[in-house]
């Protein structure tokens, strides 16, 4: 672990020699835990210097559940904050070739939609991420690869309105739903605590899915280095 700004971070560094384009990856709901670190070493190893800030870290686990939602909803706050000071960590490290794409998974990949559009990154990568209230937050956004399983019901629809949104406004987009996924099936493993099974079995029909997986990353490895690559 390392820090960024005030709080602490992963970071995973490409084997050989740089600069690397940067990427800042968005932890889910469950935090950073194996599964992010695991996911930061697979970008990392796409050829990305890679950092991945630890939102819940500025106090308790509930206090900082509600505040990185708030300023999920209101599109600013400290949330938005670390990320920004992460793509700077990234932008300042000599190993960087100066153009940095921001990647994130569930609650990650609501925050990886909402900063597309605010300016500065090179490309995003979301997955299985809710669409912002307002999909005018998408507007100038940069180009952005976005991941969904039709089995997650608590994002019914979800591709298709993101499809329609980037399409709208002129934006690059690679879009795909896998009909045989649920939420969080790029993940290894079933990382969901046990007394949330109920909620990530029936609801979200959480958890790997390594068919849909497999092509999911290679078209997101794709897309990145179409956007990202010097």
């Amino acid at each position: 672990m390392t820090t960024v700004g005030a709080i602490p971070a992963y970071r995973s560094v490409p084997e050989g020699e740089g600069p690397w384009p940067g990427m800042v990856l968005v932890h889910e709901i469950f935090g950073l835990d194996d599964s992010m670190r695991r996911h930061a070493d697979r970008v990392a190893a796409m050829g990305y210097l890679v950092v991945a800030p630890d939102l819940f870290s500025r106090g308790g686990r509930a206090s900082c559940l509600k505040a990185t939602f708030t300023a999920l909803r209101r599109g600013g706050g400290p949330a938005f904050d670390d990320l920004d000071a992460s793509r700077a960590d990234l932008l300042a490290d000599p190993r960087c070739s100066g153009s940095v794409g921001v990647i994130g998974f569930c609650m990650g990949g609501a925050f990886a939609l909402v900063v597309a559009g605010q300016g500065g990154w090179g490309a995003a990568s979301t997955n299985y991420g809710m669409l912002p209230s307002d999909p005018s937050a998408l507007d100038g956004a940069c180009p952005v690869v976005a991941t969904y399983g039709r089995r997650d019901h608590t994002l019914p629809g979800a591709a298709a309105k993101v499809e329609r949104a980037l399409r709208a406004r002129g934006i690059a987009h690679d879009v795909k739903e896998y009909p045989n996924a649920g939420h969080a099936f790029l993940n290894e493993v079933n990382n969901a605590p046990w007394y949330l099974a109920p909620v990530t079995h029936l609801v979200m029909n959480g958890g790997p899915e390594p068919v849909s997986a497999a092509d999911a990353w290679a078209r997101i490895e794709s897309f990145l280095a179409q956007h990202l690559t010097p």
